[in-house]
């Protein structure tokens, strides 16, 4: 409830040229690339998955849970102010990850409507989901100029505060009962892939082969660093696949990552104004 009017706010309130940041787009986009890729042919080579079970361990690599976690924790260490990259990132995994990693599961398995029907059911659930239309509202209600009247500038802040704490508490609710037993190696390989392999990649690409504000960049790096999102989950269970390790994925990662997290945090305290 209070997500989508946090998003909405935040997108309302900031320059359109910042939204449309090429360097960042392709820092984010590119390290998600090549972390795929790479999870995809191990999957297909060495642990000799299907192309639709490799396509959902290629998502379990790279989809962060930028939305209910990795916006509270950009509000938290860097202000309310800078979380404009973090919408971006949580665009993106919604519009673009769910719907590649959809269209390749549909091409292999060949089922239901065919490759039109997947794509028309995953369009529909984007066009219904409110953490993909809300910051969109808001960037075409920025690109307007004009600003937020009163009433809807208290209501957004008064409301859009509760986002923050809220989906912090619930990531705890959600890890309960989750299952860690199913195909250690292959589990902890995604973990490995997600908590690490992906934010160096993005790294490397965020602060020496692209130019960009420092505080960009490194929301950049921290998007790359959030554990798996739950609604790969969502998606492996619609093909009734894979979704023993996708739960363990989310919860081994969502545990890791408090560490890993905060040693990155830790590392660029000195250097950002947290």
């Amino acid at each position: 409830v209070a997500m989508p009017v946090l998003l909405f706010y935040a997108m309302a309130r900031v320059d359109p040229e910042d939204i449309l940041n090429g360097p960042y787009l392709a820092a984010y986009l590119g390290g998600q690339a090549a972390t795929f890729l790479i999870a995809l042919f191990v999957a297909l080579v060495f642990f000799k998955r299907r192309l639709a079970e490799s396509a959902l361990n290629g998502m379990a690599s790279i989809y962060g849970n930028t939305g209910y976690m990795g916006i509270p924790l950009t509000m938290a260490a860097f202000g309310p102010d800078w979380i404009a990259p973090a919408i971006i990132a949580t665009i993106i995994n919604a519009a673009v990850v769910m719907g590649v990693v959809a269209a390749l599961i549909e091409a292999d398995l060949s089922v239901g409507d065919g490759i039109t029907g997947v794509l028309k059911d995953v369009t529909s659930a984007l066009v219904r989901n409110p953490l993909l239309v809300s910051p969109i509202l808001g960037f075409l209600w920025a690109l307007t100029g004009f600003g937020l009247a009163a009433p809807v500038e208290t209501f957004s802040k008064i409301l859009g505060a509760a986002a923050g704490p809220c989906a912090l508490f619930s990531i705890g609710l959600f890890l309960v009962g989750k299952s860690l037993r199913h195909d250690a190696l292959e589990v902890n390989w995604m973990v490995f892939l997600k908590l690490l392999i992906h934010p160096a990649i993005t790294w490397v690409l965020a602060f020496h082969i692209f130019e960009m504000d420092i505080m960009w960049a490194s929301i950049c790096v921290v998007m790359a660093a959030l554990p798996t999102g739950a609604n790969i989950f969502i998606l492996a269970r619609r093909y009734d696949m894979y979704m023993d390790r996708t739960s363990a994925v989310i919860l081994i990662s969502t545990v890791a990552s408090t560490v890993t997290l905060s040693l990155l945090f830790s590392q660029w305290s000195d250097r950002l104004a947290f």
